[in-house]
């Protein structure tokens, strides 16, 4: 049997970070980022998430950036990510899902909802097993 599956959360808001980390600590591993350089180097030192979930606002490298990155990567572009934001736009929603997020979702969030939308992915990925 496989150990629980592994979250990656990255925002430069620590209180999101920490409501993640809180959260799904009973039933993931969560790895906690506050900028997407340090996710990358962190995914390049040989640390594969099970999903992503990323803020899109944030300085140097800006989640739309970071998932254009993943999504061009041979290594890490079928990781499932879940982008979060404060912008409602439906624009900017669409561009965010066209370059490859697998789900969008406006902040503040519900936990339980992202944890169905976690489940969600998972159980299309044939992951889901593993949290029962």
């Amino acid at each position: 049997m496989k150990g629980p599956l592994n979250i990656l959360a990255i925002d430069d808001e620590p209180s999101v970070l920490l409501i993640i980390q809180h959260y799904f600590k009973e039933k993931f591993q969560v790895k906690v980022l506050n900028k997407p350089a340090d996710a990358i180097t962190w995914m390049q030192e040989g640390n594969l998430p099970d999903i992503i979930i990323c803020d899109l606002n944030m300085p140097e490298i800006s989640g739309e950036e970071f998932i254009v990155f993943l999504r061009s990567s041979g290594f890490f572009s079928t990781i499932p990510v879940i982008m979060l934001s404060a912008t409602e736009s439906s624009e900017k929603k669409i561009a965010i899902l066209n370059a490859g997020a697998d789900d969008f979702m406006v902040k503040p969030f519900n936990p339980k909802e992202l944890e169905a939308r976690i489940n969600s992915i998972l159980r299309r990925l044939g992951k889901l097993e593993y949290l029962q």
